[in-house]
This record gives C-alpha cells, sequence and structure tokens, in this order.
C-alpha cells in the first residue's frame, strides 16, 4: 500500500509517481510482438486465462472492493475489436481491472518498455497482453503492425493517456491526442473508463469503481488529425465527468512550482 499522504508536483504531464524504478529494456526492430508458435499460444493462454483472470478478481475485489457501471456498453460489441481510455492512478490494478470489465475478451495493454524489463516478471508480462511503445525509432512499424492485428481479431486495447502513474489521483489529468491516432486511422470504436474513488468505512482501500462510456466513433469523412483530437476531447470530456463521482481523497496533491 502506498503510505504516502501527500504529493507535490509542477508538471501534470511528466511527473512520475510510481515508486518501482526500472531500467527499460531496449525495443527496437527485433522486439516480437506476435508469436505464432503453439508454445507461445500456450503460455499466453496459461498465463492470461488461467493465471492472471483469478488473480485479477481477488486482488480487485478483496483489495478495493471493484465495482464497474456501463460495462453493457462493452457487451454490443462481443466479437468486435475496440480501444479503450482510461485514468492511471494504480500500479497493479491498472493492469488487472480492463481484463475485468471486458471478460471474456482479450486485452491488450500499451504499456511503457518498464514493463517488460523486470527479471522475471518481464518475461511474463507480454503473455499477459502487454504491447510495449518502441523507445527506438526502428520499431514502430511492428508495434503498429501489432496493434493493428489485435484490433482486427476483436480484441480490446487499452490505452492509459496521462501516461504516467499517479496512485490515487481524483482528477483528470491532460493528456495529447497522439494516442489516439490508431483508431482514428482504423475507425475504430473508442471507450473511457475511469476508476473513481469511494469511501469505504472500516477499510484501508477507498473503493475502486470503474465507469464505461462510449462509444465514441471517429468521423472517418474528417482528416486524420482532426478524428484524434475529436476521439480525444469525447474522451477527456467524459473522464472529467466522471471523475467528479470521487469521494475520497487518499493521497493530497499539491502543486508547487518548479526550481529554476
Amino acid at each position: 500500500m502506498d503510505k504516502r499522504r501527500v504529493i507535490y508536483y509542477s508538471d501534470e504531464l511528466k511527473d512520475e509517481f510510481s515508486v518501482a524504478q526500472i531500467e527499460p529494456r531496449t525495443i527496437d526492430k527485433d522486439y516480437v510482438y506476435i508469436h505464432t508458435s503453439r508454445f507461445k499460444r500456450f503460455t499466453h493462454f496459461f498465463w492470461y486465462r488461467i493465471v492472471a483472470l483469478p488473480i485479477a478478481y481477488l486482488y480487485c475485489r478483496c483489495t478495493f472492493g471493484h465495482k464497474a457501471k456501463g460495462v453493457h456498453k462493452l457487451k454490443k460489441l462481443r466479437g468486435k475489436g475496440f480501444f479503450m481510455y482510461g485514468n492511471h492512478t494504480q500500479d497493479i490494478a491498472d493492469a488487472f481491472i480492463p481484463t475485468l470489465i471486458t471478460f471474456p475478451k482479450t486485452v491488450y495493454v500499451i504499456v511503457h518498455p518498464n514493463n517488460v524489463s523486470m527479471p522475471v516478471l518481464g518475461r511474463i508480462t507480454p503473455s499477459l497482453g502487454a504491447l510495449p511503445i518502441p523507445n527506438d525509432f526502428s520499431g514502430y512499424r511492428n508495434f503498429k503492425e501489432a496493434i493493428n492485428t489485435r484490433y482486427e481479431e476483436g480484441n480490446c486495447i487499452t490505452v492509459y493517456p496521462e501516461a504516467h502513474i499517479w496512485p490515487y489521483y481524483t482528477r483528470i489529468r491532460p493528456f495529447a491526442d497522439t494516442s489516439f491516432d490508431y483508431p482514428a486511422k482504423l475507425g475504430a470504436p473508442v471507450f473511457a473508463f475511469t476508476n473513481t474513488y469511494r469511501k469505504r468505512r472500516f477499510f484501508k482501500h477507498p473503493r475502486i469503481v470503474t465507469v464505461i462510456d462510449g462509444p465514441f466513433y471517429p468521423d472517418m469523412e474528417k482528416p486524420v488529425r482532426r478524428r484524434r483530437a475529436e476521439l480525444r476531447d469525447k474522451v477527456y470530456n467524459a473522464m472529467c465527468r466522471r471523475a467528479e463521482l470521487s469521494d475520497h481523497v487518499q493521497i493530497k496533491y499539491i502543486r508547487q512550482e518548479k526550481k529554476q
């Protein structure tokens, strides 16, 4: 449990408050996103369906009393791919919640290279659906092809556009429209999911209630830049509106000016 009660920040776009310190590996043209061997397909099934799903349910339910509202909106796209965008406020739960709310659909999460760089867990996270963003330009072609393939297969692609973890933060930080380029070009449906924090008596952790909005569709008659900007605004506005439902502050965030 994060024991901090006050965090001082200066830049909502760049400040990172995760307690994990990991040296990222290089993600370049040699990184393999999609494995086709029977063994790799089995390890994906084993780690995702047999191991991760039960752990995700128990962790989120027992630790945060997790609930979700609006899941029926996702069910309408059964068998079809879509993108989901959420607020980034937990290190572990943020990896689990998309899997729970979209079940039985498979979820792939666009992540920082740190998530596949840990000594042991880093070898497993790709089987859990992690799609690391390249930190070498040569890797972007394979990365984009992997996103397109997973979407066409009818899966869910999850993105945390705020990029950096702010534990228990109850507002929505501003984010760019860059990550909306994928659905804007594919003409894909987009959902917003907002993790809100509710007060619970007799528990150390607040309840997390995930609220789902959408689907939002890009207007394919407009230029790509306009499409992704409009998708970003729809998601951001929906998340800001839902964030108002939080009634518990676990960690207080205080803005301070940058030191010159």
